[in-house]
């Protein structure tokens, strides 16, 4: 159903519109740091997109144009960060969310805007596409702030940039414009900043009016084709592969081809 979502906190929006699930970082004045409150949103929301049929096609993004996501707030380390239980219990959280959004079933969209920074860059990492804003910037500023980062986060990075440019950009600290992000396949589209939200939209709303079997399995099969040779399941990418051939959603396919019209896709 179309609408906004109660989320229980103020500074996390979610609406469904056209197939499309709008998850918003609602921060502004923080630069949409994220707070424990936050994330415990976050999981919320995530947790109804994926139980939710009608929703083809999941975007993240933050509030107010200044920023996707700053990484964690600041602000609130001395009351969840300060000690070594707070610490777990703010990076256990974060790894929920983070691990729901890697793991969606469904085709996941970062619409970045402005700074994309440490817990931000890592959260854009988690979905399957980043298209930002032209004057968009990354950055982990870990190597500043004495911060580790765990293998999960780090092994995104390399699956998405290569161990180069991952090293580069934990070595470094540094920011880098969205022309420099493209470049190392950080993002995957960089577009004027008034054009990007339009830009989205038309994007999400391609891939929900595709086959969500076959966008699925090819989701999950790629996840799969990441592992080490021999760890995959392969059992799992067969079982998704035959699943779409025995689909109705096959059927209409083919006969919307001959038809010469869009198909009307269902999921089953």
């Amino acid at each position: 159903m179309d609408g906004m979502m109660v989320t229980g906190s103020e500074k996390m929006l979610a609406r469904k519109a056209d197939g499309i699930g709008w998850m918003t970082f609602n921060n502004p004045e923080r630069h949409n740091a994220v707070s424990m409150e936050m994330w415990q949103a976050a999981e919320r929301i995530l947790t109804d997109f994926i139980a939710d049929a009608a929703v083809r096609v999941v975007v993240v993004t933050g509030a107010g144009g200044k920023a996707f996501v700053s990484g964690a707030d600041i602000s609130k380390f001395e009351s969840e960060r300060a000690s070594e239980e707070a610490v777990n219990a703010y990076q256990a959280q974060t790894a929920k969310v983070y691990d729901l959004l890697y793991n969606c079933p469904k085709p996941t969209i970062a619409m970045i805007q402005g700074h994309c920074i440490g817990g931000g860059t890592a959260l854009a990492v988690t979905c399957d596409l980043r298209i930002c804003g032209e004057t968009a910037s990354f950055g982990v500023p870990a190597a500043k702030l004495g911060l580790g980062y765990p293998l999960a986060g780090l092994r995104r990075l390399v699956d998405l940039v290569g161990p180069s440019f991952a090293k580069e950009i934990f070595f470094t600290a540094k920011k880098w414009t969205a022309e420099e992000a493209r470049i190392m396949g950080l993002v995957n589209r960089v577009v004027p900043n008034d054009q990007l939200e339009s830009y989205v939209v038309d994007y999400a709303k391609t891939i929900a009016g595709n086959a969500p079997l076959t966008v699925g399995s090819a989701k999950a099969i790629i996840h799969e084709a990441l592992k080490d040779r021999g760890a995959a399941d392969e059992a799992l990418c067969d079982r998704l592969v035959k699943q779409c051939f025995a689909s109705e959603d096959y059927i209409e396919g083919r006969r919307a081809f001959m038809e010469k019209r869009p198909p009307q896709f269902k999921g089953r």
